[in-house]
């Protein structure tokens, strides 16, 4: 594990609770532990507990999970995992994701069904185009009662042999902690297919 980390490599740090999700770079490499300088005060983030860490490497997003031996102010000293694994090349995890959703536009509302989801954005199937031009308000439910609500901006619109319409398009205003959100989110059914 010690050749895939270098200083100042960028990781993301997920918690349980994802709202208290951080970000920090690495500022040493031991043996046994490395030194995470994180940009904000780690609330919600305590020793012995287990989290989820991510960093985007040359070979795809580096997945791994650990524990953080001791925290002093905004270094973390995270013990070196055992395991870790490469997910895949692209910056976010894009998954199979079937749902229903809402879509928005001033007083407008259309129903429209999701195909797949990233922290970047997510393809659409809607029975009529939508305009290329406009944004979209949409409310997107990922585990629970937790929704990620955002704005939807089309890149790209296919029509299909089956007469519907496939949407292609990225978020505009997600908040950090809903791109982490989603980022777990993602991570984890993309974890679950593989050991499926």
């Amino acid at each position: 594990m010690n050749e895939l980390l270098e200083k100042n490599q960028v990781i993301s740090i997920i918690p349980q609770d994802f709202k208290n999700s951080n970000k920090g770079k690495v500022v040493d490499i031991q043996k046994e532990l490395f030194l995470l300088e994180v940009l904000h005060v780690p609330d919600g983030i305590s020793t012995k507990q287990l989290i989820e860490f991510y960093a985007q490497t040359k070979n795809g997003m580096l997945y791994f999970v650990s524990d953080i031996q001791e925290i002093n102010g905004n270094i973390l000293n995270v013990s070196m995992p055992r395991k870790h694994r490469f997910l895949q090349r692209r910056a976010f995890t894009r998954i199979k994701f079937f749902q229903d959703i809402e879509c928005k536009l001033g007083e407008n509302s259309y129903k429209v069904a999701s195909l797949d989801l990233s922290a970047g954005g997510m393809k659409l199937k809607v029975n009529e185009p939508l305009d290329i031009d406009s944004e979209y308000d949409l409310s997107i439910k990922l585990l629970g009662e937790n929704y990620v609500k955002c704005r939807y901006e089309i890149i790209k619109i296919e029509k299909n042999y089956d007469g519907f319409y496939t949407l292609s398009g990225r978020f505009k205003n997600l908040t950090n902690i809903d791109r982490m959100g989603i980022i777990q989110f993602c991570m984890r059914k993309s974890i679950e297919n593989v050991n499926k």
